[in-house]
């Protein structure tokens, strides 16, 4: 598989905060490539070094082999960018937001407008071109913006968590969207994101926290190196709770927060006694198999919901 994106040891500081430190991946064309992180964690300040909007103060990024510090105009003719926040004007209405921006990429005519119904047809939007921006469901708006994204026919799509805001419908046919895009027209997608279950939808992971890339791999792959089962144990007392377990069990607990973490192949024969002995001293003993969230904490020692400082 040729490499889409490949990100070498990257660092990008905000005054005196490292908000990069070294971050190393590789996508390869054709891939969905999740970035897994808390807000805070590096995943915007990394979009914004790919699609060449901050600088690369250490390392190298390139995107289909065009360098992102010495070649900006080279990768922004082949990267569609979605941000976050909404880039549409509201008051035009959906062609004018379309025609306007593909101007932009000196797109004029009759090639102009086969773009834009090609694009529309691809996202369901084909009734929509004269309807104004501000009338549209925020679903809809996402649509027009990742239309807008494909007009110039980028090899490569980056969003920034794209479905914030939408609801859970919105964002299923979303997904399904993108999967599409990869499957039908060979586009790789490199996908930021908070939500461990667009994650789970993702062909691999690089998992950021503070900077760092803290674990790379595909997701399945990821949460099997976790362990077997997962034990979590709600109480009001986690430090005395996990004295007792190392006394009584000679098991070590992770703590996160007021709970505690057990990682175990044999969850299923170790939570019986662990209610019998601890009794009172708990709230509740739930066991499961691993998530996604279960490799952030194993890798990073807090949740992902958790503030972080990068």
């Amino acid at each position: 598989m040729s490499t889409a994106i490949s990100v070498r040891n990257v660092t990008h500081d905000y005054g005196d905060r490292r908000a990069l430190d070294g971050v190393s991946f590789e996508v390869g064309e054709g891939e969905i490539f999740g970035l897994l992180g808390p807000n805070g964690g590096g995943k915007s300040t990394l979009f914004r070094v790919l699609a060449t909007l901050l600088p690369v103060h250490g390392g190298s990024a390139e995107v289909c082999g065009r360098d992102v510090a010495s070649a900006p105009a080279g990768v922004r003719s082949v990267l569609g960018v979605t941000f976050q926040s909404p880039s549409l004007d509201g008051k035009l209405k959906v062609g004018e937001n379309l025609r306007h921006h593909g101007h932009l990429y000196g797109l004029r005519g009759d090639d102009l407008k086969a773009r834009i119904a090609r694009a529309v047809g691809r996202l369901g939007l084909a009734d929509r071109l004269g309807d104004f921006v501000d009338d549209l469901s925020g679903g809809l708006k996402r649509r027009v913006e990742i239309a807008k994204s494909l007009l110039h026919q980028p090899r490569v799509l980056l969003l920034d968590e794209p479905s914030t805001g939408l609801d859970p419908a919105a964002r299923h046919d979303l997904w399904s969207f993108l999967e599409e895009l990869r499957r039908d027209a060979g586009m790789t997608l490199l996908v930021t994101t908070h939500l461990m279950d667009e994650a789970e939808r993702c062909d691999r992971l690089a998992i950021l926290d503070g900077g760092k890339v803290v674990a790379v791999g595909v997701p399945d792959e990821l949460k099997a190196g976790v362990g077997g089962d997962c034990v979590t144990i709600e109480t009001d007392d986690p430090d005395g709770v996990a004295a007792r377990i190392r006394e009584e069990f000679g098991r070590e607990a992770r703590r996160v927060g007021r709970s505690l973490r057990i990682e175990t192949p044999d969850g299923h024969e170790l939570i019986g006694p662990l209610v019998t002995t601890l009794g009172d001293a708990v709230d509740t003993v739930t066991l499961g198999r691993p998530t996604l969230g279960d490799v952030f904490i194993a890798r990073t020692g807090h949740r992902l919901t958790e503030e972080t400082r990068a």
